[in-house]
Parts: structure tokens; sequence; C-alpha cells
């Protein structure tokens, strides 16, 4: 990125996320208020935000009867999150990768946390199998305002590269005859900046949709492979 000097601002929408990592949180300042859309426990649906928060948990933290949707949002107004769309993961939060690309004068650019402990194959759940903690988490931010029905296009490229690239590394639970492509637990937050004129398309066949497709598969890959790594 060309940085601006003298007393010229950088344009929020070339800005880059802010992530600042404590333990057990990781968070993602956006540059600027944002419209995103997720299934997260806290903020669900199409929402207006300015960041995006991961809390690491154990099992003693969501011991038997503890609701976790009420125990997560009181996390998250313990830390000053309250407005913040939310994730859990089990995942050790320091270990996320982060990604950018462009395509044109479009950009994105997204943070992943992944485990595949828990994962399952699409339409083939393991029933009465225990579920174990792992999740993928995936925020990606487009550099251009979407409508919502382009949030909604960007958000199924997001599952797309995130699914193709779990396939690539084959991992199967025991018990399981094909490769998992994803997890049970699975997040995605699809974020684009609030105002201006809004792209309608974000389909595959788009330079901001390129640009999703790229980094999400990207940074999923090399979660993937430290992830892999790290069990040995």
């Amino acid at each position: 990125m060309r940085v601006a000097s003298g007393s010229m601002a950088i344009p929020a929408e070339n800005r880059p996320l802010e992530i600042d990592c404590r333990r057990p949180w990781l968070v993602a300042r956006l540059p600027g208020p944002h419209r995103m859309v997720s299934w997260s426990l806290n903020r669900p649906g199409f929402v207006a935000a300015e960041r995006v928060a991961w809390r690491e948990v154990r099992d003693a933290d969501l011991a038997p009867g503890v609701d976790p949707a009420a125990w997560f949002v009181a996390e998250l107004a313990r830390e000053g999150l309250a407005d913040a769309v939310g994730m859990m993961t089990a995942r050790d939060v320091g270990s996320f990768e982060r990604r950018a690309a462009h395509a044109g004068a479009a950009g994105a650019e997204c943070v992943v946390t992944l485990g595949l402990n828990n994962g399952e194959r699409v339409g083939a759940r393991l029933a009465g199998e225990k579920a174990f903690a792992g999740t993928v988490n995936i925020l990606c931010r487009a550099s251009v305002p979407l409508t919502d029905a382009a949030l909604l296009e960007a958000a199924s490229l997001v599952a797309q590269a995130r699914t193709v690239a779990i396939l690539e590394a084959g991992h199967r639970r025991p018990g399981m005859v094909e490769p998992v492509t994803g997890t049970g637990t699975d997040c995605i937050i699809m974020a684009a900046p609030a105002g201006g004129p809004a792209e309608p398309y974000a389909g595959m066949h788009t330079a901001i949709g390129e640009a999703v497709g790229a980094c999400v598969l990207g940074a999923t890959r090399a979660a993937l492979a430290e992830w892999i790594a790290r069990r040995g």
C-alpha cells in the first residue's frame, strides 16, 4: 500500500484492519462503519459495526447448564466489546491467519482461525458421535460498499473458498469415509464499508468477488496447514 504523505489522509477503504490479539481475545477494528452479515451468536443478521471479536474458550467456560450465547454476551460486555460482532473458538486465537487480495480497483482482506476437530461433511452428519471443540471462523472485509444482496453473494464466496481449501487437505474424522467440508459451528462475517454507491453484484465474474475468494482461500489454506502441523 502506498502511504499518503503530508496532510493527506489515507481513504478509509484503503486502510487495513487493525488487529489486537491478547488471549483470550482477538479483535479486528475496521476502518470506519461497516455493514455486516453473519450468524454471529450476539449480533446475527445484517448489522452496522466497526469491530469483530473472537473469544477463545475452554470446556470450563461452557460447563453443563451454561447458556453459551448468554455467557458470550456477558463476556463481550465485560471486555467493552458489546458493540462488536462476535465469534467463539476453542482454537488458540494467536494462531490466526490474515491475507489480503486485489483485483483491479477492488480489494478484500480476511482473518481466519481454524480447527477441524468438530469436522463434518455437508449432508452427512456424524449422528451420535461426540462433537469435539473445533471451528472455522472467518471475517472478510470488502474495500467497496455492497448492497445487501451483494453482501450475501460475497458471503457465499467466503463459504465456497473455505470449503475448497478444506477439501484440498482431505481431512477425515474417525468413522468418516469422505473428507470433512467444514465444522458444525463455523461462522462467517462478511463486511463492506457503509455509505457511498454500492456494488450490486459480488459473484465470481466480478473484481470484488475475485478478491474475496482469493484472500479467503489463501488464509484458510495457511490456517489449515498450521493446524495440521501442530497435530503432527
